[in-house]
């Protein structure tokens, strides 16, 4: 009983979760909200008995790649005016699209079956004699490798696409001269300056923040204890 209502509770955080993300119109709540979707799945996998992916779900989207996507929103300069600005011109292309999706998930889950013995494989008990991440290692690298290495692929070409869609190359950038900066010499970098004890850094010409550079140079008196006769 117990389990069932932590069931349903946690089920039902994720869900309205999962709906703030996508309805979200501040990015950073989103991020947020996707953070305790992740929380409440990984709540769901211990309920089942997958501790081994809860602790992944946590660790791993939750304290990495969650918190990656929160600082990548909050240091974009994004323009939302900009990107909202141009919805009503491209929402009968996006209500198509969804209407495409719809029909092939009704498609898809109008000749979806049970397969027979999936209840007897629900009620069957774990194997005692290996552990939970020993299973999944032979799940994922060994029955479905290929399709394991297929969603790596997926995201890494996401990855490249994301680095290319956000690189800005603006004029007022700052780029390195690396041929320049090796073959340069101390004499082009370095300048030997002779200052006397006692003298402060206007008279080497070295000014303080705000102060004008064409006022001329004045002497510094030199301390008693530092007028000592050679």
């Amino acid at each position: 009983m117990i389990a069932a209502a932590a069931f349903y509770a946690f089920a039902l955080i994720l869900l309205a979760s999962a709906v703030m993300v996508v309805t979200a119109r501040n990015p950073v709540h989103s991020v947020l909200f996707l953070i305790l979707a992740f929380f409440n799945a990984a709540a769901l996998f211990l309920l089942a008995g997958a501790e081994f992916l809860a602790m992944i779900l946590v660790i791993v989207y939750v304290g990495a790649v969650a918190v990656l996507f929160l600082f990548v929103v909050m240091m974009l300069d994004i323009d939302f005016t900009e990107l909202r600005s141009g919805f009503q011109r491209f929402a009968p292309v996006g209500l198509a699209i969804g209407f495409v999706l719809a029909g092939e998930l009704f498609i898809v889950l109008g000749g979806w079956k049970l397969a027979p013995d999936a209840m007897s494989l629900r009620l069957a008990p774990a194997a005692s004699n290996i552990s939970n991440t020993a299973q999944i290692g032979d799940l994922v690298y060994t029955d479905n490798i290929f399709l394991f290495q297929t969603a790596g692929l997926v995201l890494l070409v996401a990855m490249i696409g994301a680095i290319v869609l956000t690189l800005r190359d603006r004029k007022t950038s700052r780029h390195q001269e690396i041929a320049w900066q090796i073959a340069r010499s101390p004499v082009d970098t370095l300048e030997m300056v002779d200052v006397r004890i006692g003298a402060g850094m206007a008279e080497v010409g070295i000014r303080r923040p705000g102060v004008a550079t064409t006022e001329p140079a004045r002497d510094v008196p030199v301390a008693e204890h530092d007028q000592v006769e050679h």
